[in-house]
């Protein structure tokens, strides 16, 4: 599983990032910016709390 950002509707809002650190990181051009890679098994209950989470709907899970 891999988790994608839509840089038309990110804002940056933190929400992401404050569930996983490891995982999301607020970039300088107000896009979070996602760790590269598959998400590790153990992180996944996070970032799919961080994506329902997300205010904008920006962010999606890729199989």
């Amino acid at each position: 599983m891999r988790v994608t950002v839509d840089e038309n509707l990110c804002e940056a809002n933190g929400f992401c990032e404050s569930i996983a650190q490891d995982i999301f990181e607020l970039g300088d051009a107000d896009v979070v910016q996602i760790a590269e890679g598959e998400v590790p098994p153990d992180r996944e209950i996070d970032v799919r709390a961080a994506v329902d989470q997300c205010p904008k709907a920006a962010l999606r899970l890729v199989d």
